[in-house]
């Protein structure tokens, strides 16, 4: 940061004033002081403590999901292939420790296993909510415990969903459009036009198209940027992306791409696809965002329903805010008003058992003693 000069004024007796005026020496000082050292503060604590991404991919077998998520971290995370032989759908989870210059990141990606597969694929979607669910529900539970230890809790809430659309160049599939209605509220989803140099510059922009109108026209919400300015983000969604960690040599430099008998598509290339748009949109921007998101939106919303669900309201009858204290007296004052009423209701049936019997045993005795 630059040095800031500190002006110092020396005071002048005044009847000297006239005669030499005030003198006024300048200081340069050498570092920050004060509150404007917070920002550093906080950089400095979060490096400290490392960062963390969690990326849900969703889409068919052996369409890149893998590759994709190599090619967007630089680095090959060792993932064995998929059979296209599952009878369900099921998730990989794989957590991983990555390290740009000073800054640690674990990500953790978790793709979907035999998606599409099936015959039946109504139910295809169900794992995936399931999961998210999942991870909502441990973090609430975290919240909700006495001692809570956030600092060495791993946050496993999904971050951002890409979901890998096939470059069919026609129209969303009914799997795809049935699985992003029932997560698209609880996870941020960024559509993606898988293997995206197969199809033509011309047929893709039209594939585009039509993929953002049949999402709005089924009411599908995904992912809006909060730095849209309609050229490198909302603009362009669905990302037409194609994956690839080969060199290839173009020219007299080396760079990642596939080699065709018809040329070399670069994969950092705008002109040839998304992937440098969704790279920096989704890593170099918006990653905070994101998570943020997760949190003040999906997780919030997830909360909301379960204590809904468990019968806390935040007003009232009388429309009066209650406290959580409150509520939960109240709640335990029910629990240990119907826990008498069962026990009074089976002392009831007891008593009444009893007294049959003793009837019963009476009636017998007349009729042995008849008998005599």
């Amino acid at each position: 940061m630059a040095e800031k000069p500190l002006c110092m004024s020396t005071q002048i007796p005044h009847d000297e004033d006239t005669q030499r005026g005030d003198s006024v020496r300048c200081l340069t000082t050498l570092g920050h002081f004060g509150f404007e050292c917070l920002p550093h503060q906080l950089v400095n604590q979060s490096i400290q403590q490392g960062f963390s991404f969690n990326i849900l991919c969703v889409g068919e077998t052996g369409i890149g999901k893998s590759t994709l998520i190599d090619t967007l971290f630089n680095t090959n995370l060792k993932d064995k292939k998929s059979s296209h032989f599952y009878s369900n759908v099921g998730l990989k989870i794989q957590t991983y420790e990555l390290q740009e210059s000073n800054v640690q990141l674990k990500l953790t990606v978790v793709k979907t296993v035999g998606y599409g597969d099936q015959i039946n694929k109504e139910a295809s979607y169900q794992p995936i909510v399931e999961y998210v669910d999942a991870q909502f529900e441990a973090y609430l539970q975290e919240e909700l415990k006495i001692k809570r230890s956030f600092i060495d809790y791993h946050d496993s809430r999904i971050h951002v969903c890409l979901y890998f659309i096939s470059p069919t160049g026609h129209s969303l599939k009914s799997i795809d459009l049935l699985t992003m209605k029932n997560i698209d509220n609880k996870v941020n989803i960024i559509p993606l036009i898988a293997k995206a140099d197969t199809i033509s510059k011309n047929d893709l922009q039209k594939f585009k198209c039509k993929i953002v109108s049949e999402l709005v026209s089924n009411g599908i919400q995904i992912y809006q940027f909060p730095t849209d300015d309609e050229t490198t983000a909302q603009g362009q969604l669905p990302f037409a992306v194609v994956g690839s960690m080969d060199e290839v040599k173009v020219g007299k430099r080396m760079v990642r791409g596939r080699q065709y008998p018809w040329g070399v598509l670069q994969v950092e290339n705008e002109n040839h696809c998304d992937f440098v748009k969704l790279r920096d949109m989704l890593l170099c921007i918006n990653m905070e965002d994101l998570k943020e998101q997760t949190h003040t939106q999906h997780y919030e919303r997830y909360r909301c329903c379960k204590l809904e669900k468990m019968g806390f309201t935040d007003v009232g009858p009388d429309n009066k805010p209650l406290s959580f204290q409150e509520i939960y007296e109240d709640k335990r004052q029910k629990f240990y008003d119907q826990c008498q009423r069962e026990e009074e209701e089976l002392k009831q049936k007891f008593m009444q058992r009893v007294k049959d019997k003793e009837t019963t045993f009476k009636e017998s005795e007349k009729e042995a003693s008849t008998l005599v």
